[in-house]
């Protein structure tokens, strides 16, 4: 075979319609072996002898799309010193576009050692070849006619977010076709674009579509990792999820997909996990990046490199540090943005990121990276703010551009509607949670508002469970959260009391009120729109099945559900005030003699700061229409409709006084969480009227114009 020097540049494998260029970084190899592979799985081995700044590179004239390879790096195995190179073990490239599928674990031993149950099993290699259970990369045609394709680039104060799975929301859905549920295409399809259009989301934030390899154990429990945190190929669509093949026609479906829902308006935001891989602790598998260069990619402890610094719970963190690993972070998100025209991304345990050395540091390099970067920091950036190291948990201290997911805001609204919540911490957080945002120049959609994600509860299971369910995972129901607390009503799981069922369908009425007419950025649960449950299951990590995926019959039982959100969100699309830009603070509105924002007793009478700490949690809440700066960031001034919010989360009925003239002389009642068939319009109270409340429930009346 004619093999020529190439280029260190790009890295992976570069196509360039005659032959393809590959390159891999590796600072402490000794040796580097690329292993091409027939489709009868005959391997041909390619010395790389070029070496230009530790990327190993070459030229293969010939060498089309569709070619799958892997690579063998040798080198000292040496876990002591941190190095674990052990070329009997086939890898996967760290920038390879295409990952043909599943590691086939009964093939052969995939870790650098014999395990055999012992703690110190790794420190003695095992020299047996895994080819055959290692998924082959594959060289693509990067092609692709994305016509007239643009970012809808929704503003994020405009945005309501949909986290869902790809392979979840089509998977069971009888109007998607049936090759066609569970993957890109299906995503793509009328159906289901149809209906997320016609929900009226602006944006669906997917569970991690990198590469995705499973656990050894579970494939020994006969499951596998559904949600994906647990990544190989950060440049690669996770090739299960493709309807139209395995060797590059995944790229091709996935791009499809983006540009489906960028014709809907609807925005897609990938959920990322750059702070570790599926390689686990010392103990764990050799799949890519241990066996390429363990000592670089890896944080390691300083005084002990046979063992990782663990800060995301999974054996292992990333070494953002190494200048080449951030490299090959900043070239992945790079790559979904520019070659894949996503819009922006979640990434997982943020706080992981974005330590130097132990302390979470907001200046880190990965920070500065992206924040110069003229094609990242124009993407949407979400950060989950915490990892499970020292000091965290940092929700509020990401720098300007970043959002974050506001777990303070979703514990803050659980307490309220069970009644447990101290209502000065629920006022902050219905209104934008200044105290976290504002210090730093942020906005109130810096935060991210949801109840429910996919880690935990639905929304239906949430109203109708204490305790998790979680037998299926086989582990003992032992994993998963335990704090739920007081929403059974009495009847844990599904019931036909009609009674407990009311409060249910009104709880979950009340979560996505709040949630939508919150100050923020709403993020829903895929799903809790029209009552999706996972039987309790608050942790279907491992459950790639009914469990798991969307029971699209559940729309004919819950519809008023399903309708009522569809309310919700046309709401606050047609009125500013729901989205502002900045914080309200009770000012005054210029020409309008009224604060931006005013909070009321159940008596009518203003909010004095001794009410705050004393109250049963009965509030109302006056936002302000008059003169707001538009959403579309153009600066204008317009004009608003102004609505009063009233809140009931006490286990008793309760009456509240509507304020006095001056803040408005008639109301139309727009929604009643207890009572949600009635329409606007019929019903129109005054000023000083008296309301009733039902326990748990909330009330949106609208100021009519004089």
């Amino acid at each position: 075979m004619e093999v020529w020097p190439g280029s260190p540049f790009p890295l992976g494998p570069t196509w360039d319609g005659e032959g393809t260029n590959f390159s891999i970084f590796s600072e402490h190899a000794e040796r580097v072996v690329l292993c091409l592979f027939g489709d009868d799985d005959e391997e041909t081995c390619v010395e790389l002898t070029e070496r230009t700044s530790y990327n190993w590179h070459c030229y293969l004239p010939g060498v089309h799309p569709g070619q799958r390879y892997g690579y063998r790096v040798h080198g000292p195995y040496d876990p002591q010193s941190g190095h674990r190179f052990n070329p009997a073990k086939l890898l996967m490239d760290p920038y390879a576009k295409s990952i043909e599928g599943p590691i086939l674990f009964e093939n052969g031993n995939v870790h650098p050692y014999e395990p055999m149950g012992g703690e110190d099993d790794d420190l003695t290699p095992d020299d047996s070849d895994d080819a055959a259970a290692i998924p082959k990369c594959v060289v693509i045609d990067p092609r692709f006619d994305w016509q007239d394709d643009r970012p809808p680039a929704t503003p994020l104060a405009d945005s309501v977010i949909y986290e869902t799975h790809v392979k979840g929301f089509t998977m069971s859905h009888p109007d998607v076709r049936e090759d066609l549920r569970g993957t890109y295409a299906g995503m793509a399809s009328d159906a289901a674009v149809g209906y997320l259009k016609d929900l009226g989301v602006t944006a669906v934030e997917l569970l991690p579509v990198h590469h995705i390899a499973d656990e050894s154990f579970l494939d020994e429990r006969g499951l596998t990792n559904y949600w994906g945190y647990s990544t190989i190929g950060f440049l690669a669509p996770h090739s299960p999820y493709a309807a139209t093949g395995k060797a590059g026609q995944e790229v091709r479906e996935f791009k499809g997909m983006v540009k489906a829902l960028h014709k809907a308006g609807i925005e897609v935001i990938l959920d990322v996990v750059y702070n570790h891989t599926a390689e686990g602790n010392h103990l764990g598998p050799m799949l890519s990046f241990r066996g390429v260069d363990n000592k670089s990619y890896y944080r390691l402890v300083p005084d002990d490199p046979r063992h990782y610094m663990d800060y995301t719970g999974t054996g292992n963190t990333l070494n953002v540090m190494h200048p080449s690993v951030l490299r090959l972070i900043m070239d992945s998100l790079r790559y979904w943005v520019i070659d894949c025209h996503v819009d922006g991304f979640r990434f997982d345990l943020a706080s992981a990121l974005a330590r130097e050395l132990y302390d979470v540091d907001r200046l880190s390099a990965f920070f500065d990276v992206i924040h110069q970067d003229p094609i990242l920091s124009q993407v949407k950036l979400i950060a989950e703010p915490w990892d499970v190291g020292p000091g965290g948990y940092q929700v509020g201290n990401f720098p300007v551009l970043w959002s974050e997911w506001n777990g303070i805001y979703r514990d803050t609204m659980r307490d309220f509607w069970r009644g447990e919540a101290h209502v000065g911490e629920f006022a902050n957080r219905l209104t934008g949670s200044s105290d976290l945002y504002q210090s730093d120049g942020r906005h109130p959609f810096a935060s991210i508002n949801f109840i429910t994600a996919h880690d935990g509860f639905t929304l239906r299971d949430l109203v109708s469970y204490n305790e998790k369910h979680n037998e299926a995972n086989k582990e003992g129901n032992r994993d998963g959260t335990d704090d739920n607390r007081s929403w059974n009503h009495g009847v844990e799981g599904e019931t036909d009391d009609p009674e407990i069922n009311a409060l249910r369908d009104r709880q979950q009425r009340n979560f996505l009120a709040t949630l939508l007419l919150s100050q923020g950025t709403p993020m829903m649960l895929g799903g809790d729109e029209f009552g999706r449950t996972q039987g309790g299951n608050n942790n279907g990590w491992c459950q790639d099945s009914e469990i798991s995926w969307f029971d699209w019959s559940l729309i004919e039982k819950h519809e008023p559900l399903l309708n009522f959100t569809k309310r919700l969100i046309a709401l606050r699309r047609a009125h500013a005030v729901f989205r502002r830009r900045e914080f309200l603070f009770g000012r005054e509105v210029e020409g309008s003699g009224l604060p931006d924002a005013a909070w009321f007793r159940a008596d009518g009478e203003p909010m004095r700061d001794d009410d705050w700490n004393g109250l049963v949690p009965v509030v109302g809440l006056f936002l302000n229409g008059e003169e707001i700066t538009s959403p579309d960031a153009r600066g204008r001034q317009v004009l608003d409709e102004s609505f009063l919010l009233l809140f009931n989360g006490h286990h008793e009925d309760h009456t509240f006084t509507l304020p006095d003239g001056k803040f408005g002389d008639a109301w139309t009642v727009m929604l009643d969480t207890a009572r949600p068939d009635v329409e606007p319009g019929d019903e129109t109270p005054v000023a000083g009227d008296e309301l009733e409340l039902v326990h748990h429930s909330l009330v949106l009346l609208r100021r009519d114009q004089p």
